[in-house]
């Protein structure tokens, strides 16, 4: 009896490392999360938090692990192995597939995260047979993917996707990538946040719920609270929700006469909040389509895997390179 390909999949964000022993049929045989030391300067931290991770998942296995896929939350370069820019990390052309290698025991493949995602969901999600999709990741920013004939589509210089980094408000707030305006400022984890501890410090009586829950202090305050809050019938944060769907929705119709796919799938941490943000979005989305009326509209589905869809999809990527490889001697 043929034993499965393991691979094991890596999803690096701005807060945090989560890693999955996964199977070919996508299922997750074994999980791991890690805290991404917040604002670390130096790359070798969270270097050796993946490593940490990966031998800690292949400890938990018998059987070899075949690969390693990295979906890093940044600008991947062409060759694959290169974050050339990470907005929410130290990484500046920093050759993590090299690196890497050099710690660990199986080959390694590392690419965009939300790339990761997208072909997650493609494979074993809410996308399956559609070949034109779009996946857009609301976490600490927005990360973007396109994948087109069943190919990710990467870019003259593997770069495409980065969505988030649309500016839509010339003038507007200070993005980390370095400009103003950019959609993650205005539909992303960090503004719903950013938004909702401005109302808890200005005092407003509207945001009585919120502080309740974040013990008075702001900071306290995580996007999670306020999905929970709006789910238990608070209006602002159920508010401050639909303001988040609404940008959301108006960039998906810009990204629909961009790229006509068939879905967007929506991934990411802030997706949890479901209808909450998604009918929103939907709503924009009409309304702001150009020929509205007269053309077919995009699903704007929620991405099935979740949380888990970064590392599934790192490590599904990184198998079928590996195979492919075995295949062609």
């Amino acid at each position: 009896m043929t034993e499965p390909a393991l691979a094991i999949g890596i999803d690096i964000g701005g807060t945090k490392v989560a890693g999955g022993l996964v199977d070919e049929s996508g299922a997750v045989v074994e999980q791991v999360r890690r805290s991404t030391p917040h604002r670390t300067t130096e790359p070798k931290v969270v270097e050796d938090l993946i490593v940490e991770v990966v031998e800690e998942l292949q400890d938990r296995t018998a059987i070899p692990v075949i690969a390693v896929g990295i979906g890093a939350a940044g600008f991947v370069g062409t060759d694959r192995a290169t974050v050339v820019f990470a907005p929410h990390l130290s990484w500046r052309d920093e050759p993590l597939r090299d690196t890497l290698a050099t710690r660990l025991a199986a080959p390694v493949f590392v690419d965009n995260d939300a790339n990761a995602a997208c072909w997650a969901e493609y494979r074993f999600g809410n996308v399956q047979g559609e070949s034109h999709v779009v996946m857009v990741n609301l976490g600490t920013g927005i990360g973007g993917a396109i994948l087109v004939g069943g190919r990710i589509e990467r870019g003259r210089f593997g770069i495409a996707g980065e969505f988030g980094h649309m500016q839509v408000m010339p003038g507007g707030h200070r993005c980390e990538c370095g400009n103003r305006g950019c959609w993650e400022q205005y539909a992303s984890g960090n503004a719903l946040v950013r938004e909702a501890r401005s109302l808890i410090a200005a005092g407003s009586p509207l945001a009585h719920d919120l502080s309740d829950r974040a013990g008075g202090d702001p900071q306290s305050l995580t996007g999670p609270m306020i999905t929970e809050a709006a789910r238990s019938g608070d209006p602002t944060a159920a508010e401050l929700l639909a303001e988040i769907g609404t940008w959301l929705g108006t960039g998906l119709a810009n990204l629909a006469d961009a790229f006509d796919p068939g879905a967007f799938v929506i991934g990411g941490g802030v997706s949890a909040a479901g209808g909450l943000l998604l009918d929103p979005a939907r709503d924009s989305f009409r309304r702001h389509l150009a020929g509205r009326g007269y053309r077919p509209e995009a699903r704007i589905v929620q991405a099935a895997l979740g949380n888990e869809a970064g590392f599934v999809g790192a490590a599904d990527l990184a198998r079928t390179a590996v195979l492919r490889k075995e295949d062609r001697r």
